[in-house]
């Protein structure tokens, strides 16, 4: 093993975005690209600019971190998600760390860009993430929805940002939000949440929006930022919404399927010819 560093990208049906991404590591040794069920060419397009696909399936970013780790043959790694940019500056510093400093871990601070715009306020101002790792420090990864790295040693804060080039449409948004926040409502389903109600719904959401929109100044960011924050604020809304399903008794499922008996019972007991063929002509 030598020291130099692997870059690790984690995507699914990023066929649009990923090749920008992998742009911006022509300073890395290795780019591990981890497909997690893309149903497009995001395969392809990783193996056509070099990298290194490896297939897994999977919810858990946690388990799929976890799983590219066993990969990596490197001294040092660095994640990568596909919405996100290197830039030449923050490329640079990273190496220069890897020389020089005596820390086995690398935090970033993203700019995050939301429908066009960079966000500074809203709780978009104080995104850390920890993505450099020395890969014998680097223990594993836990959290089912955000996870969080277990690595042993001393982390340095770098300067220069990550470009985080995300919530793109409110179509993709939803996507997302599909995903996640179904995670999210099941492991507050576990822990045995109260029954939800209408009240807790949009108490829920109002209060994530002007926890956005005021308290954390998003309105600073303009129509931009309050309609992220309203974007946020109806993610939590999806999130309880899902956990009041999932405490119906009968279960939703159970419900559907009593109402599919019904149907089927009327049939059995009533009989409706088709039209004779004269009765078709005649028509």
């Amino acid at each position: 093993m030598s020291n130099n560093i692997t870059a690790i990208i984690i995507a699914k049906n990023e066929e649009q975005i990923l090749l920008n991404c992998i742009k911006t590591l022509n300073w890395v040794d290795e780019i591990l690209v981890i497909d997690s069920g893309s149903t497009d060419k995001t395969s392809k397009v990783a193996e056509d600019a070099g990298a290194k696909v490896i297939h897994l399936e999977h919810s858990s970013f946690a388990r799929l971190r976890n799983e590219a780790l066993k990969h990596v043959q490197t001294d040092w790694l660095v994640y990568i998600d596909a919405d996100e940019r290197v830039t030449p500056t923050l490329a640079k510093e990273i190496l220069v760390h890897l020389e020089t400093s005596s820390a086995q871990a690398l935090s970033i601070k993203r700019k995050n860009i939301c429908y066009g715009e960079e966000l500074s306020h809203g709780g978009w101002d104080n995104d850390v993430v920890i993505r450099v790792f020395e890969k014998k420090s680097l223990k594993q990864w836990e959290g089912k929805v955000h996870e969080s790295p277990v690595y042993d040693g001393e982390t340095i804060l770098l300067h220069t940002p990550l470009i985080h080039l995300t919530h793109r449409n409110t179509q993709l948004n939803l996507i997302k939000s599909a995903a996640w926040t179904n995670i999210e409502a099941e492991l507050l389903h576990k822990s045995g949440i109260n029954p939800v109600s209408f009240f807790t719904i949009m108490r829920k959401g109002l209060m994530e929006f002007f926890r956005r929109a005021i308290a954390k100044n998003g309105y600073k960011d303009g129509l931009t930022g309050l309609i992220e924050a309203l974007v946020q604020g109806i993610n939590k809304m999806l999130i309880y919404i899902q956990v009041w399903e999932m405490q119906q008794v009968p279960p939703l499922e159970d419900k559907y399927h009593k109402r599919e008996i019904e149907i089927k019972k009327l049939w059995e007991n009533d009989h409706v010819q088709k039209l004779s063929t004269t009765q078709k002509n005649n028509k």
